[in-house]
């Protein structure tokens, strides 16, 4: 069973934040966990070489930020006053907004970060912002993260939830992670697994006489089985799933299911381990965070596992 103690809301009081409070809001009530509300105030030093050049003086602009910091979490903090969960709100300066966010996550043994990205539609889709980028790439824990949406839905309107798998132990252990958050939300699984297409012309196709379309059909019908087999031995509450096999590049595949299929949340793996590997988010985790139209749960194949062996 997934255990989360302390969850991580950084905010900047945009609309995108407050967007992604609601599922830390949900979360914290559901696991009974501390609720860590995080602003990182960031203002660089004024150059001490022209020190007339700059108005007003940092250390009002500073005042002025954490008076607005105060002002804002203290209506959040009213409005939550009925919640059985603790609270707790924190104002840290730093050099940038990603740096304070990891250095809070190590220092509070923080179990999830929930956050919001930038950018809806059109180029500015295709750019995960640097802070949420920064944070899904070095985190120890999961990380959900989420873009602002035009008519944001309501928790209980999370009815599907979309676990890409590769058939590797980092997928497995998110379909666990899917299990665990589908029986909260009440939802039910989409279990995708993408064949990606050889890139060969026809008659490079082994054999001969056995043709692509017969391939993919043989490797289509052994990835069903394959899932089939998946659902039944990885462990987590009983739920509703569905499995599908696409055909394509995987990225583009896991979005694009994500859009017709009106999949409300998308839980997927992160490879990597050790030295360098474990600065970098596998690509197709990385695409998937900033094309997917809904929320999506990184889990780290580093870490922090929130569900024991």
């Amino acid at each position: 069973m997934m255990r989360i103690r302390r969850i991580l809301y950084p905010t900047d009081f945009s609309d995108t934040a407050k967007q992604a409070l609601r599922h830390a809001l949900f979360l914290a009530e559901q696991f009974e966990a501390e609720l860590h509300m995080l602003h990182a105030i960031i203002l660089h030093e004024s150059d001490p070489r022209d020190p007339d050049g700059h108005f007003p003086e940092p250390s009002e602009i500073l005042n002025q930020l954490f008076q607005i910091a105060d002002s804002e979490m203290a209506e959040i903090v009213r409005q939550n006053e009925s919640k059985t969960f603790t609270l707790q709100e924190a104002k840290v300066r730093g050099y940038s907004a990603g740096e304070v966010i990891l250095q809070y996550v190590d220092e509070h043994d923080i179990d999830l970060v929930v956050m919001g990205t930038h950018g809806r539609r059109g180029p500015a889709r295709l750019f995960l912002g640097s802070v949420a980028e920064e944070v899904v790439r070095h985190a120890q824990c999961p990380v959900l993260t989420m873009r602002e949406q035009e008519t944001p839905d309501s928790i209980e309107a999370v009815q599907r939830i979309l676990v890409p798998v590769d058939f590797s132990p980092y997928s497995k252990e998110a379909l666990s992670y899917a299990k665990e958050l589908a029986a909260l939300y009440g939802a039910g699984l989409q279990v995708l697994h993408t064949i990606e297409e050889p890139a060969y012309p026809y008659f490079y196709t082994p054999g001969g006489t056995f043709s692509p379309v017969e391939q993919l059909e043989a490797l289509r019908e052994k990835a069903e089985s394959a899932l089939d087999e998946l659902l039944k031995e990885t462990a987590g509450p009983a739920v509703p799933a569905e499995r599908y096999v696409a055909t394509g590049r995987p990225a583009s595949e896991i979005a694009r299911f994500a859009e017709e299929r009106d999949s409300d949340m998308v839980v997927i793996a992160t490879h990597g381990l050790t030295g360098l590997e474990r600065l970098l988010v596998g690509s197709t985790a990385e695409q998937v965070v900033r094309l997917a139209p809904c929320p999506v749960f990184t889990v780290k194949s580093f870490g922090k596992n929130l569900i024991p062996s």
